[in-house]
């Protein structure tokens, strides 16, 4: 197995960061707390203003949506809605579940679905708008009963709504407004949030009085306690030390460590996520970036040895990837893709076409793990390339990026999970903030596979749409993306390939 191969490297002279050099050491089974602490740190715990996964997984947790996909078999089943018609293509009417109250004692109705959805689709300041555009609006039918309108005909809006739109109490929000609303939350979810610290701590404790008959079922362990660090090697100091039960996403150099010591174990698992490198195709961050040259960015993608990367840093778990998606995704055509493959001589003949046989100075933008950075880094190096490094923590590198100033940068796209197209391709290719290609035609066939319902007219828009990318070189996926897991012996734990830790559905041993 290729994780035996790896190097291990202990941490032994590793000093604690101080919050948690003064935390408990003793497991937390006894005190019914799972302790979990991550670095993707949030700056609201509202899942609609922020962008991160970690994000998502608490929203999962607090909050509930009309419906509710199985991780295991990707069926819709039945949440706050009971049951759903579709009226027409661009109608949706909701059955509403009776009897659920939110964690602060205020009873479920149909203005909370209409309040939610039509604050979310006006609000420029949600984080991922194209989550939200196939949205027209909701109208309350009755007491117990919605009518959702599309704005275009949207074959994977229930996916959509079962992943993305989880249902804010409208009363409670109103009297509070959004800003307050974020630090003392509630939803309807099978735990409610009992301390939030932005970029520092969520605290979480069982709903007791969680509706029955949800799919999420009610939670084993009582008690959650999130600490958000800074760095990965905080997070993993925390594991080690014994002042975390949980644990995702440390290097793959440290799987032996976490796998060997006493009372841990350690998973690597594939997820949908993807891991890739955005060129500055239209010229953003400056109209003389070198980017903006096919050949450039044709020249990158030969440059760099991505079986290499995914050997050394993906434990065995992950795959080389050339469409800008996730394979399993509807409408992600795999065999209409450019495939560059790793040819230094190559890539510099293709910079030296391009008009920069000395090669040229960047500015590298990520929010990966340091070591993937590196990686790359020396990969361009190799071939002329100057790659000046900006490692950001990820609200910050996402920033940036939202702004046009990143000529290239590195990051991970996960789909909100959704298990199509539509969730990958119009995040970056829809002449939004994170459009660093703003090619028309793009656009246009990414607009025409999300908004027909003719299954071969879809695959069609988008192969196309793939293969212009991936010829121009607009996007470089670089490989799926394989999760870590480290976490405690005494914790029953599944991975999901969704990148959604369910811990409602994990118990103590």
């Amino acid at each position: 197995m290729l994780a035996r191969r790896l190097a291990v490297r202990l941490l032994g002279g590793m000093a604690l960061a101080p919050w948690l050099a003064s935390a408990p050491a003793f497991a937390q089974k006894s005190a019914d707390t799972l302790r979990i602490t991550w670095r993707d740190a949030l700056p609201n715990i509202d899942f609609y203003y922020n962008a991160q996964r970690t994000g998502f997984l608490v929203q999962l947790h607090v909050w509930d949506g009309l419906v509710y996909r199985d991780p295991d078999t990707y069926q819709l089943r039945p949440l706050l809605a009971t049951a759903w018609k579709q009226v027409d293509p661009t109608t949706i009417d909701f059955t509403l579940r009776q009897g659920v109250v939110f964690q602060n004692g205020d009873p479920f109705n149909a203005d909370d679905v209409v309040y939610t959805i039509n604050t979310v689709i006006a609000d420029r300041h949600v984080a991922v708008p194209s989550n939200y555009v196939f949205l027209a609006g909701a109208e309350k039918r009755d007491d117990l009963t919605v009518r959702v309108k599309l704005a275009r005909v949207f074959p994977a809006a229930m996916e959509y709504i079962a992943m993305v739109l989880p249902i804010w109490p409208k009363a409670y929000r109103e009297r509070l407004g959004p800003e307050q609303y974020a630090l003392a939350p509630v939803g309807t979810g099978p735990y409610r949030v009992t301390r939030v610290e932005p970029m520092s701590a969520v605290d979480l404790v069982r709903y007791d009085a969680y509706f029955e008959g949800s799919p999420k079922g009610r939670p084993a362990i009582e008690r959650i306690r999130i600490t958000q660090v800074p760095d990965a090697a905080a997070e993993l100091a925390a594991l080690l030390g014994g002042q975390a039960d949980w644990i995702w996403d440390f290097t793959p150099d440290k799987f032996e460590t976490v796998a060997n010591t006493p009372g841990l174990q350690a998973v690597a698992a594939e997820t949908m996520r993807v891991a890739y490198i955005d060129f500055d195709s239209a010229g953003r961050s400056g109209p003389d970036n070198p980017l903006t040259k096919p050949l450039v960015r044709q020249a990158i993608a030969t440059a760099i040895d991505r079986p290499a990367m995914v050997r050394q840093y993906m434990l065995g778990a992950a795959r080389v990837v050339d469409a800008p998606c996730y394979p399993t995704q509807f409408g992600c055509d795999e065999g209409n893709a450019v495939q560059y493959r790793y040819n230094p001589a190559k890539a510099r003949q293709l910079l030296a076409d391009a008009g920069y046989p000395s090669g040229f100075a960047t500015e590298l933008v990520s929010y990966l793990l340091p070591q993937w950075t590196v990686a790359v880094q020396t990969y361009l190096q190799a071939v002329g390339i100057d790659a000046h490094i900006a490692q950001l923590p990820v609200a910050d590198a996402i920033r940036r990026n939202e702004e046009g100033e990143s000529p290239l940068s590195m990051g991970s796209w996960g789909s909100y999970s959704i298990n199509d197209v539509s969730a990958f391709l119009p995040y970056f290719f829809n002449g939004g903030v994170n459009d660093y290609t703003r090619d028309p035609t793009i656009e246009a066939l990414v607009r025409e596979g999300g908004s027909v319902t003719d299954l071969d007219q879809r695959r069609k828009a988008y192969s196309q749409a793939i293969r212009l990318i991936t010829t121009a070189a607009d996007f470089l996926p670089l490989f799926t993306y394989a999760k870590t897991y480290g976490f405690s012996r005494d914790l029953a734990f599944k991975p999901n390939l969704d990148e959604l830790p369910r811990f409602y559905l994990s118990a103590w041993k």
